[in-house]
């Protein structure tokens, strides 16, 4: 199943507490992304603070993005929007 970004915040740490469609707010930690390419031109807070929503994923400057997929599969379940 396929589930849209609807928001996004970003932590400290490279974390992202995300909101999808159908309402789960889900905490993602990108650390393990931040010495791959493309996400290593995201090192330095601004810049991972760049993050918005397009299409339905989060993504940065530079043409940068990560799937919804990943993002779901990979976060932790924090809670169901309210």
């Amino acid at each position: 199943m396929l589930l849209d970004v609807v928001s996004v915040d970003v932590l400290e740490n490279y974390e992202l507490l995300i909101t999808f469609e159908n309402g789960e707010v889900r905490k993602f930690d990108m650390t393990r992304f931040m010495d791959l390419k493309p996400y290593n031109r995201l090192k330095g807070l601004a810049c991972f603070k760049c993050a918005r929503i397009e299409y339905g994923t989060i993504v940065w400057p530079g043409e940068i993005d990560i799937s919804p997929e990943v993002l779901y599969d990979e976060s932790v379940y924090v809670r169901q929007a309210s």
